[in-house]
C-alpha cells in the first residue's frame, strides 16, 4: 500500500505484524480483556506478596481461634459455643434437679462428742487462698489476650487465629508462582526436544518419539506422585521440578509437527543456500513462526500445574509446613469442617477458582487472537 505526500514522494505504509494484529483482535474480545485483567491482578498481587509489601504477617495470630468472618458477626461464634457447652437435659454432666425445701442429709454422723468422724485439714484455708489467686490471675491473662485479639477477621481465621485473607493471598503467591515457573520448564523442554526431532528427524526423531512414547504410556498423576515420591524433599522448587519433567510432552508433539512442517519452506531453504547453521534456522528463522504455540501452550500449562500443585499441597507431597498454598489451606479446611468453620474452604476454594477460570478465558482468546482460522473452523 502506498501514500504520496505533501513533497511528492511515495511513502510505503507498513503493514502490521502478527504481534500488532493479534493484539488488536484480542482487545475486540471482552471477555478475554476482562480475564486478563483479573489474571494481572492476581500476578500483581503475587509480586507484592512476595516483596513483603501484602500479606507479610500472615503467621501472626491477630484473632481469637476459629474467628468468624466479619460479615457474620462475633455473636454467631458466641452462640455456637454456648450451645456447645450447655448439655442437654439429661445427659452426664447436667445440673441435677433439686426440690425445693428438701434437706440434704448429713453424710457425716455426729458421734456422742459432735465432732466424732470429720477429717480436718489445717491448709484447706491456704490452698482455697492460693487456687483463688490462681484463678483471678488467669482471667486477667485471658482476658488480655481476648482483648489484643479481633473477634472477627474480615474472612475469617484459622484454628491459631491467622487471618484467612492475608493466608488467601500468600497462598496465591505460591500457587501462581509454581504454576508459571512449572510451565516455564516443560513447554522450555518440549519445545527443544520437538524442535531437535521434527528439524533433524531420522534417529534423533526416533530416540525423542521413543522418549515421548514412555512418558505418555504411564498415567500422569501416578506418574507424578512416583516423582514426588523419589524426590521426596519438600519446597517449591521441587514441585517446579516434578510438574516440569513430568509435563512437557504435549507442546513436544505440537512443536514437533510444527517443525515437520517449516523446515521444508522455501524461507528455510533459502536460509540454508545462504549458508546459516542448523541451530539458526531452528531458532531464528522456524521459531518465530511457530511461537504463537509455544505462547498459548504456557498459558495452558499454567492452568494446570496451578491445580497440579492444589492438588500434590492436599496430598501432602507439595510445600513444607512453614508455608502455605491454596492446597495446603484445603488440607487444613477438611478438618475444619467437622467442626462447622466453613470460611477457609471457602477463601481458598474462591480465589482458586476465580484464576483459573479467568486464566482458562484468556488462554482461548489468545488462541483465537494469535490464530483466527481456529474461530472460524470452529464456527463452520
Amino acid at each position: 500500500m502506498m501514500a504520496v505526500t505533501k513533497s511528492g514522494a511515495v511513502a510505503h505504509a507498513v503493514s502490521p505484524g502478527l504481534w500488532a494484529l493479534a493484539w488488536k483482535r484480542l482487545k475486540s474480545d471482552r471477555v478475554g480483556m476482562v480475564s486478563l485483567a483479573i489474571v494481572a491482578a492476581f500476578i500483581a498481587l503475587m509480586i507484592l506478596s512476595a516483596a513483603g509489601l501484602v500479606a507479610g504477617d500472615w503467621l501472626k495470630e491477630t484473632g481469637v481461634n476459629y474467628a468468624p468472618p466479619s460479615f457474620l458477626g462475633a455473636d454467631i461464634e458466641a452462640a455456637v459455643q454456648k450451645d456447645a457447652a450447655t448439655p442437654p437435659a439429661g445427659a452426664a454432666g447436667a445440673p441435677a434437679p433439686t426440690t425445693e425445701g428438701a434437706k440434704a442429709p448429713d453424710a457425716t454422723p455426729a458421734g456422742p462428742g459432735g465432732d466424732e468422724g470429720k477429717s480436718v485439714d489445717p491448709l484447706a484455708d491456704v490452698m482455697a487462698d492460693i487456687k483463688a489467686g490462681a484463678a483471678q490471675e488467669a482471667a486477667k491473662g485471658g482476658a488480655v489476650v481476648a482483648q489484643s485479639r479481633a473477634a472477627t477477621l474480615p474472612l475469617g481465621g484459622d484454628k491459631w487465629g491467622r487471618d484467612v485473607l492475608k493466608k488467601t493471598i500468600k497462598g496465591s503467591q505460591t500457587s501462581i508462582f509454581v504454576g508459571l515457573a512449572a510451565a516455564a520448564v516443560a513447554v522450555f523442554l518440549g519445545t527443544v526436544f520437538g524442535a531437535l526431532a521434527g528439524y533433524y528427524g531420522r534417529w534423533v526423531d526416533d530416540f525423542f518419539n521413543w522418549f515421548y512414547s514412555v512418558f505418555s504410556s504411564i498415567p500422569y498423576l501416578l506418574l507424578i506422585l512416583a516423582v514426588a515420591a523419589v524426590l521426596q524433599q519438600k519446597g517449591i522448587l521441587t514441585i517446579i521440578l516434578i510438574l516440569g519433567l513430568t509435563g512437557w510432552t504435549g507442546t513436544f508433539r505440537l512443536i514437533r509437527g510444527e517443525y515437520l512442517k517449516h523446515k521444508a519452506r522455501e524461507y528455510v531453504q533459502a536460509a540454508d543456500a545462504i549458508g546459516a547453521s542448523n541451530m539458526r534456522r531452528i531458532f531464528v528463522h522456524i521459531f518465530p513462526n511457530v511461537s504463537h504455540v509455544v505462547l498459548v501452550q504456557l498459558s495452558i500449562y499454567a492452568v494446570g500445574f496451578i491445580k497440579a500443585e492444589v492438588i500434590l499441597s492436599f496430598l501432602g507431597f507439595g510445600v513444607p509446613v512453614d508455608m502455605v498454598s491454596w492446597g495446603s489451606m484445603l488440607n487444613e479446611a477438611q478438618n475444619e469442617l467437622i467442626l462447622g468453620k466453613w470460611w477457609q474452604l471457602a477463601a481458598a476454594g474462591t480465589a482458586m477458582a476465580l484464576l483459573v477460570t479467568a486464566f482458562s478465558l484468556f488462554t482461548d482468546a489468545l488462541r483465537d487472537a494469535l490464530d483466527p482460522k481456529l474461530k472460524g473452523r470452529a464456527g463452520t
